[in-house]
């Protein structure tokens, strides 16, 4: 069941992009009685069908999990964090390289923000890593040293 409600709710949002758009496209065209009501008539009907679906109803009766949603970190807010980002980088003139650079600094800042305490561990070791491997060098494998040593000798025996 859990898979024809997921089915059926991707339909529904497959169908909800075309419908939204020219009903976003038609309130920019004729202006009604309230600004976008044929768009927020559509939000209305997709908030509805997604009622009526409930794809996750058959969790409705177990206790709520551990997991929470930090408010920073849902789509609206990070959405606004990056338009900010892009507002304040226009008004200062920036350039579209400048802007994509904002933006990547913004979303690697949302990267360190929300990785657990185990995967910065890793990356620490990770870059401590490399910073080693670009001072030393690579190290060799068991193979390549033995080659070399058979190499070093063939010298030694032809010098």
């Amino acid at each position: 069941m859990f898979q024809l409600k997921l089915l059926l709710d991707n339909l529904r949002d497959f169908a909800l992009v075309p419908i939204s758009l020219v009903a976003a496209l038609i309130d920019l065209v004729y202006k009604g009685e309230r600004e976008g009501a044929l768009f927020y008539k559509v939000l209305r009907w997709g908030a509805h069908s997604e009622e009526v679906i409930d794809v996750y109803s058959a969790i409705e009766h177990h206790p709520p999990g551990s997991f929470k949603v930090n408010p920073a970190y849902r789509v609206d807010s990070v959405i606004a964090r990056l338009e900010g980002v892009v507002v304040r980088e226009y008004e200062k003139g920036g350039t579209a390289a400048s802007i994509k650079a904002a933006l990547d600094r913004a979303i690697d800042q949302l990267h360190r923000e929300t990785k657990e305490k185990g995967d910065r561990a890793r990356d620490v070791v990770a870059g401590a890593t490399d910073k080693l491997r670009v001072k030393i060098g690579p190290l060799q494998t068991e193979q390549e040293q033995k080659v070399e040593e058979a190499i070093d000798k063939e010298h030694e025996r032809d010098g």
